[in-house]
Formats: structure tokens, sequence, C-alpha cells
């Protein structure tokens, strides 16, 4: 049983990643658009944002990485939307495939072009000045905290793809997730903010999983910040893969 959902995830997968590699605007939005954020930023904004010791490339990368997985996992949604409107999901089960496998391909396949895209990304803030001290065990701390990040996304994207009535809908729960690191410490410190803004920046995840992430990378104590920022990841993962398992079981009904 386990093989049998194992080969059919496999080739689901290679069907949704055909679909991302021949995608154009995917490749655009998910790329090019975080690297161009990053380079305004830099070279725009940079120079009027005081990050003490920490080059602004190396303060402004983490928050960077956040914003190319919550664009990338807006096609999750879109592709999964699409899916369902085109009667692939009627088509499948009417064969002798795996019903999970369905989803899972396209978690999947979110999770391995969202890696690409972070890749990139890393590609350019090397050429732009980014440097890092980190230590092994310190990198892998970040693709972990990184790649439980994608996946909590992933599964909340799962369940607007199931449920939107319009693609729009599908993919704009996404544009509040892609907005949520301008609220944080991603690329100003939060001590400059006003008050209550302040007080919901140091509050959010992304502020926990930035400021650990940036912590790891520049080799500053990360304290028991990392801990908030896996409970973070892991408490939104748990809870919308429940809601995504419950709506998908629903939809197939």
């Amino acid at each position: 049983m386990a093989t049998h959902f194992l080969s059919d995830t496999a080739v689901l997968t290679g069907r949704t990643m055909r679909h991302v590699t021949r995608s154009l605007d995917t490749i655009i939005t998910t790329v090019i658009t975080p690297i161009a954020m990053m380079l305004l930023f830099v070279y725009v904004f940079g120079g009027a944002i005081d990050t003490g010791a920490v080059s602004y490339v190396n303060y402004l990368l983490p928050g960077i990485l956040l914003i190319t997985i919550a664009s990338g996992i807006s096609y999750t949604a879109f592709r999964l939307f699409g899916d369902i409107q085109g009667g692939i999901f009627e088509r499948f089960q009417s064969m002798p495939i795996a019903r999970t496998g369905v989803l899972w391909a396209h978690v999947l396949t979110s999770l391995v072009a969202n890696v690409i895209s972070l890749v990139v990304v890393f590609g350019v803030a090397l050429l732009m000045g980014f440097r890092s001290g980190a230590g092994v065990p310190a990198w892998l701390a970040v693709i972990g905290i990184l790649v439980l990040f994608t996946l909590s996304l992933t599964w909340m994207a799962v369940i607007p793809g199931l449920t939107a009535k319009t693609v729009d809908g599908a993919s704009a729960f996404a544009y509040p997730l892609i907005f949520l690191p301008f609220i944080s410490s991603a690329f100003v410190p939060t001590d400059t903010m006003p008050g209550p803004v302040r007080v919901f920046a140091e509050n959010q995840p992304v502020t926990s999983i930035v400021d650990t992430i940036r912590g790891l990378l520049t080799r500053q104590p990360v304290g028991n910040g990392i801990w908030t920022a896996l409970a973070w990841c892991m408490g939104i993962l748990v809870v919308a893969y429940m809601f995504a398992t419950v709506v998908y079981r629903r939809r197939i009904s």
C-alpha cells in the first residue's frame, strides 16, 4: 500500500512539476519579484536604514526568503484550483491510484519549486555582498526552518485551492502573507516603530522566524527565539494540515 502511494505520488508530482517549468509567469513571480525587491531595498533604501554592524543585505535576506516562499505558495492554490475546475480530481478518482497522491503531489511540487526559488535568491544575495560565517549546524537549522515554513504555508494554500469559487480567490489569500514581513523585523528594527505597530510586529510569527534565521546566519545568539520560531512553524503546519485534509475528504466524498 505504501509503495503504491509513493509511486503514484511520484508520477503525479512529475506532472505538476512540468506545469511549473512551462509557466513563465510562475518563474517571474516567485523568483524575479523577490530579487527585484531585494535590489530595491538594498540599493535604494538600505543607506537610510541603520542595522548596526550587520550589512543591510545580510539583515534583509531572511525577510526576502520568506516573501519568496509566500509568493510561491500562491501558485499551489492556483494549480490545485485549476485541477478541480478541469475535472482532473474526478478523473483520477476513477483510476486505481492513491487518492491522497494527488494532494501530496501538489504539496511536494510546492516544496521543490520553492527550494529552487530560494537557491536562486541566495545566489543573487551572494552577488550583492551577502556573506555568512555560519557553520554547518546553523545552516542545517536555517534550511530546516525554511522547509517547515514552506510546508506550513503550502498546507494553508491547499485550503483555498480546494474551496475557492474563482481563480482570483484561490491565489489572493497569499497577498496578506506577502505583506506580513513588512510589519516585522524583516526590513527595519522593530524599535523604530510606533507603539501599537511595534507590539504587533514583535509578536507575530514572521519576526521570530526572521530574527532566528538572521541570528543563525550572522553567528549571533538566538536564545529561545529558535524554539519560538519552530513552535510557530509547527503550529501552523499541524493546524493547516488538519483543516486541509478535512476539506479534501469532503471534496472527494
